[in-house]
């Protein structure tokens, strides 16, 4: 059966071509049945595929591979803990000690192949990764004690613990560009700090803004969403199958396993990272509402952001900004002239994937059967699939930034096009002098027009007259401009 359809291009054909070649003539890989890694071409998700460059950071923390990565290391932490606790027949010496954590140092592709070969007789990835080290320990002075491995755990207790470690490490990269991004837009943002724009509401010319100032109001909301980020605590648990760690009460009752549960969660917390706190109080599984809030935080993060990209698409539209061209790309395949503002819809479009995420994950994880049930198992393998398309928008973000400059003349020119939209300050300006109706006055003068300057004078100068406005009054009128009324910018 052919794996994709007659009719596709040539280059693919050719992919397919040599993929199909060379599963059929590599007999040593087919005869140890070890899978081999696929083109991109035909890979099903585009981060494993079209953007695999962007995500490749990602791949070792939220793959299988990483998953079985971080179990196999909360195992060993696990037993190096228990060992403390005087449960075994013997301490565990410094150098049986720097043995064990070197495993975790070295964990490899061939360590992660040999739990899989395992878990096709388990059936079971945590047990897996037991019997993986239990195998890894038999031969050494740890033979007397493998029956300590996993002692008194429910796979929650191995699995919340090593999602924990998988999202801190992925969160130090999405946080990293969500700080690469807001500097940059702050940057953009102190460039332009005088530079006056016309302000549209409902789409409509407003009073005017600077384009610094609409910039800054994004880095701000950056700045509280990354500051969400920095004081978020994850809770984790340790504490048996349903909750009350049963099976070591009754076997160790002397020992406080909470406060070692409590200790041993916080001995996994690093400087400068997202920090773990013991949650006691649960079902077999750990209640995921901070899994809930972290992905919220995201979220809101990611909203800042696409509304920043729609923004700078409005911006491009309206001139105000230039895109760079780059020798040798294409805008579009019909009209030549074109410079699409492609990065900024392309991170558009991976921040609302990656939200639709967030939000399910929130909804979903936060509900479980009784004491629980294994739905939330598929869905905490996808994980990834959130900080893959944030990390891509970011990536296009950044790329789209270094390719914009700011047409102070075509924002100068979108201005003088609407002296209408300083009676906001005329009407206020003629009620302080005296004039109750100032407001009505220009409502019937400029609603639903376009007025330039011109007119705008001739109204004051009328209104002066009839009014009998003091010389002050008048001459603060006329010197206001598109350009000069801005109000109070500084940021």
């Amino acid at each position: 059966m052919a794996l994709i359809p007659n009719e596709i291009a040539d280059a693919d054909n050719v992919l397919y071509n040599i993929y199909m070649k060379r599963k059929i003539t590599d007999k040593k890989r087919k005869k140890n049945k070890r899978p081999r890694p696929i083109s991109y071409g035909f890979a099903i998700s585009p981060l494993d595929g079209r953007y695999k460059d962007n995500v490749k950071d990602l791949g070792p923390i939220f793959s299988e591979y990483g998953l079985m990565k971080y179990r196999f290391a909360i195992e060993v932490k696990y037993f190096l803990a228990l060992a403390k606790t005087g449960v075994m027949p013997r301490k565990i010496s410094q150098k049986e000690n720097e043995l064990l954590n070197s495993m975790i140092r070295k964990f490899s592709t061939k360590d992660f192949t040999q739990i899989k070969k395992i878990e096709k007789t388990t059936n079971h990835d945590v047990k897996a990764v037991e019997y993986f080290l239990k195998d890894e320990m038999k031969n050494t002075s740890f033979s007397d004690r493998l029956g300590y491995t996993h002692l008194g755990r429910t796979s929650e207790d191995i699995n919340n613990l090593s999602y924990a470690l998988m999202l801190r490490d992925g969160i130090k990269i999405i946080k990293a560009k969500y700080k690469e991004a807001e500097k940059t837009i702050s940057k953009l943002a102190k460039e332009n700090k005088k530079t006056p724009m016309l302000a549209l509401t409902h789409g409509q010319p407003a009073s005017p803004t600077t384009f610094g100032w609409e910039m800054n109001v994004f880095a701000e909301r950056l700045r509280y969403g990354i500051k969400a980020l920095d004081e978020f605590k994850l809770k984790v648990k340790l504490n048996g199958a349903t909750g009350g760690d049963n099976a070591l009460h009754t076997a160790y009752p002397r020992i406080n396993w909470r406060k070692f549960a409590n200790d041993f969660i916080l001995g996994l917390n690093e400087k400068d990272s997202v920090k773990f706190v013991n949650n006691p109080f649960t079902t077999q599984i750990e209640s995921h509402d901070t899994y809930r809030e972290l992905f919220d935080i995201i979220r809101g993060l990611n909203l800042v952001l696409i509304d920043f990209s729609k923004d700078i698409w409005s911006y491009v539209s309206r001139g105000i900004i230039i895109q760079i061209p780059k020798a040798g790309e294409v805008g579009s395949s019909a009209m030549p002239q074109k410079i699409n503002p492609i990065n900024f819809e392309n991170a558009e479009g991976n921040l609302g994937l990656a939200n639709s995420l967030c939000e399910f994950f929130g909804r979903k994880l936060t509900v479980s059967r009784l004491q629980r049930d294994l739905s939330d198992s598929t869905v905490e393998r996808n994980f990834g699939l959130v900080f893959g398309h944030v990390k891509i928008a970011l990536v296009y973000i950044l790329k789209g930034l270094g390719r914009v400059k700011v047409d102070k003349g075509t924002a100068k020119t979108e201005l003088e096009k609407h002296w209408e939209i300083v009676s906001e300050a005329y009407q206020v300006i003629l009620r302080s002098a005296g004039i109750p109706n100032g407001y009505e006055l220009l409502k019937e003068f400029t609603r639903g027009k376009i007025v330039d300057k011109k007119a705008m004078h001739s109204f004051i100068e009328e209104i002066a007259k009839k009014y009998n406005l003091s010389k002050g009054a008048f001459d603060k009128l006329k010197k206001i401009t598109p350009e000069n009324y801005i109000g109070d910018r500084s940021f």
